[in-house]
């Protein structure tokens, strides 16, 4: 029976992949969605991680586990992409295939706009704008949510804790597009078309670097097609596994 190891989205939890989980399991696949450690109250971390601590984490957990005999399937959505990416490359030999769902890893590179706003930032700051100034403290608030939205684009980050806002910093400071063409395993990669995290172009990009990949999109689908069309995703995935 084949092995499917799915790692989940930044903030995410292993009860999110449940309805795809047993729809494969349904269909005679053996699936595992461990939990990332960082991101349930019951497993907070001490100091942040970085993407290759999370891989040495899973590497862990297939050496610590009698259910693994052989290369099994791996499947990442969006940060757990990252991680899937990056295990991918450095232990090719425990893979059976790799699957990126909505798969994050891609750098944005700041816009005009972008720019615009991170010059506000530094002005308003010489200025005296601090987040302890009691009447600036709205203002600064403000700023904030600016950058994050637009900068980082990531909203989640006004969300975490102080350790989980330093693995997101780490995260997005690594861009892992010169990593893609050193990827050997068969990967299919599915995204959303109105996916507004991680954008369609990357999954191109993706399939373009990729050896040995192809691409199927979800038509009319965002970030989270787990959530959106369960069957959807869950059919494709399984062809995928023939």
């Amino acid at each position: 029976m084949d092995t499917l190891i799915i790692l989940h989205g930044w903030q995410s939890s292993k009860e999110k992949w449940q309805k795809v989980k047993e729809l494969l399991e349904a269909q005679s696949l053996k699936v595992l969605v461990p939990d990332l450690p960082g991101f349930k109250p019951e497993n907070q971390l001490q100091k942040p991680w970085n993407l290759d601590d999370y891989v040495e984490w899973l590497k862990n957990i297939l050496e610590n586990s009698s259910s693994f005999s052989g290369p099994f399937f791996l499947l990442g959505h969006s940060f757990g992409g990252r991680v899937a990416i990056k295990f991918a490359v450095k232990y090719p030999e425990k893979l059976k295939g790799l699957i990126l769902v909505s798969a994050a890893g891609i750098k944005k590179e700041k816009t005009f706009r972008d720019r615009v706003l991170l010059k506000a930032i530094k002005i308003a700051r010489k200025l005296g704008v601090q987040e302890q100034a009691s009447q600036t403290k709205g203002l600064w608030q403000i700023i904030r949510k600016v950058f994050y939205r637009y900068i980082l684009r990531q909203t989640d980050y006004l969300k975490a804790n102080p350790i989980q806002k330093e693995i997101m910093k780490s995260a997005l400071e690594e861009d892992l597009k010169p990593l893609l063409d050193s990827i050997t395993t068969p990967t299919l990669i599915v995204w959303g078309t109105k996916d507004k995290m991680t954008l369609l172009k990357d999954a191109y990009l993706m399939k373009e670097k990729i050896k040995n990949s192809y691409l199927e999109t979800m038509d009319g689908i965002g970030h989270t097609p787990h959530l959106e069309c369960p069957e959807i995703l869950a059919q494709k995935i399984k062809r995928c596994l023939k």
